[in-house]
Formats: structure tokens, C-alpha cells, sequence
């Protein structure tokens, strides 16, 4: 033992000090990463409270900063907040941020689909019925997370196209699908039973009855 102590106690202390090193880098880095994100949920927060009383502008200080966060939560908050109120004054710009935050990869899936259809909506009056529903298809789909907002835009559009014999079954999925707010749902059950479809009355509780 006094021998290998001879030998290696050297290297054997520095490999212990480094070890303590890192390990104290890394519960500093956890409590700084803990601390930024507190800093930056707070900052949402206010920014958020001000855009309810139009106190907050797209170009604020603030959601520019959290639109280049490193995390997905904030950025893709923030960037769809600046949409949201570019989309009050200016429609084209606002559906432009929209489709930006709908092609970025790096935002997750739920968000960009909301992009997406938020785009859409602001463009309905512009683009092609085609493209509304080319744009849509994914999403309006039974049971999808979004299938109420996209379905209704596509069958709107099929009814521009003529297509009146697809738009009533998907309105009518819609009126019946308990996932989907009862105020969609109500007004998918009034454009579907008029255009022939069969749905029953959407009660307040959501339910279906024929």
C-alpha cells in the first residue's frame, strides 16, 4: 500500500480534484440553468399580462429575447405572441410568422400545427381551396389534437369548392366528436344538419342526442 501510495498517489489526488471540479461545474450549471429559466417564466408572464391590456408590441424588448431562447417552451411562446399581436394590425406579416414558426423543426410538433392552422385562418380569403385542404389533410383527422380547428377550415373549403357531398360527413364528425369544444361542435352539428347530414342536438354538457 505505501508503495502503490508512492507510485500513484499523485495521480490518484489529481483525478479526485478534477472529479470534485466537475462535479461542482455541473451543480452550478444545473442551478444557473434553474435560475435562467425562473428569470424567463417570470418575464412571460409580464410580457403576456401586458399584451391583455395592448400594452406590448411584436417588437417588444422582451419577447424578442425569449424568441431566441434555448428553450423550446418560451421560444415557441413567444414567437407565437408576437404573431398573435402582428396579426391585429397586419394579417399578411402575421400569417408569414406564422408559417415561419410552422416550418421551423426545432419547436415541437403540437406548436407548429397550431402555427400552421392559425396561418391559414389569416389566409383562408387568399389562398386556393386546395391549398387549405392540402394544408390541412394532416390535421383533420378524428381524435387528432386539432381535428375540430382544421376540420372546420377544411370543410369550409370544400364547400367553396363545390364539394358538398365531403364537407357534410366531416362537419358532422366534428359535431360528434366529445374532444372537440362544444362551441365548434355546435357550429359543425348547424352546417352539417344543413347540408344534410343527420347529427342530433349538442347538449351543454357536450353529449350528442339524435
Amino acid at each position: 500500500m505505501t508503495g502503490l501510495a508512492k507510485k500513484w498517489g499523485v495521480v490518484i489526488g489529481v483525478l479526485v480534484l478534477l472529479l470534485l471540479i466537475g462535479l461542482a461545474a455541473f451543480l452550478w450549471w444545473r442551478s444557473h440553468r434553474a435560475h435562467q429559466a425562473g428569470l424567463e417564466g417570470e418575464q412571460l408572464t409580464q410580457v403576456l399580462s401586458d399584451v391583455d391590456i395592448g400594452r406590448a408590441q411584436p417588437n417588444d424588448a422582451r419577447l424578442t429575447a425569449l424568441a431566441s431562447s434555448s428553450r423550446d417552451g418560451y421560444r415557441a411562446m413567444a414567437r407565437l405572441t408576437q404573431a398573435g399581436i402582428l396579426a391585429k394590425t397586419d394579417a399578411p406579416a402575421a400569417a408569414a410568422k406564422y408559417l415561419e414558426i410552422a416550418k421551423d423543426d426545432g419547436l415541437p410538433q403540437a406548436t407548429r400545427d397550431l402555427a400552421l392552422i392559425r396561418a391559414t385562418t389569416l389566409q383562408f380569403d387568399t389562398i386556393a381551396p386546395t391549398e387549405v385542404v392540402s394544408r390541412m389533410k394532416p390535421l383533420a383527422v378524428a381524435n387528432a389534437p386539432w381535428f375540430g380547428s382544421a376540420g372546420e377550415l377544411t370543410g369550409i373549403a370544400y364547400m367553396k369548392m363545390g364539394r358538398r357531398d365531403l364537407a357534410g360527413p366531416l362537419f358532422a364528425a366534428i359535431a360528434r366528436d366529445t374532444n372537440v369544444p362544444t362551441g365548434l361542435r355546435g357550429r359543425a352539428a348547424g352546417l352539417a344538419t344543413a347540408l344534410g347530414q343527420t347529427v342530433g342536438v349538442i347538449t351543454p354538457d357536450g353529449a350528442s342526442k339524435e
